[in-house]
């Protein structure tokens, strides 16, 4: 039976959300006509609430000392593994430094989209390691959230189309 630290698992959350938010908030600043800034600056809010929320549950999972997650069946120790080495996404990297000077909103968009779609493979992943009181049901509603994020930014591309 393998173990994680929780702690260290929420802390690649937490980061997965600062990275997006930074991604959003530097697509702000390229693109300052009011309608493209405001819904980068919303998404960017969005992911400083998710970081908000993992950073409550790492404090509730210290708080009670349940800071080790099993894996009875090794798959999420690989898992994680190729998470951390950069084989399912590239954790280590910043997004923002894939918006370049030329980058068009359908460009910035499309990436934003598949780093919504990371981040939503890591939460199921997420989701499976964390038992129900270590905050199940709040990683299920960010999954949520991040779809819908999907959702808003397909249809932002479908205007631009």
């Amino acid at each position: 039976m393998n173990t994680f630290s929780a702690d260290e698992i929420y802390q690649m959350a937490q980061q997965i959300e600062r990275d997006g938010a930074g991604y959003y908030r530097k697509a702000a600043q390229f693109f300052p006509e009011k309608e493209q800034k405001k819904l980068f600056e919303k998404l960017a809010e969005m992911e400083d609430k998710h970081l908000e929320q993992f950073t409550e549950m790492r404090n509730e999972l210290q708080d009670e000392t349940t800071d080790v997650v099993y894996d009875v069946d090794g798959q999420a120790e690989v898992y994680l593994r190729a998470i951390a080495e950069g084989k399912v996404f590239d954790v280590k990297s910043d997004p923002a430094d894939y918006i370049k000077p030329d980058s068009s909103v359908v460009d910035i968009l499309k990436k934003a989209i598949e780093l919504e779609k990371n981040s939503i493979i890591f939460y199921i992943g997420l989701k499976d390691l964390v038992p129900t009181k270590g905050g199940k049901r709040k990683i299920e509603a960010i999954i949520q959230q991040e779809t819908r994020h999907i959702v808003m930014l397909t249809a932002e591309i479908a205007k631009k189309s």
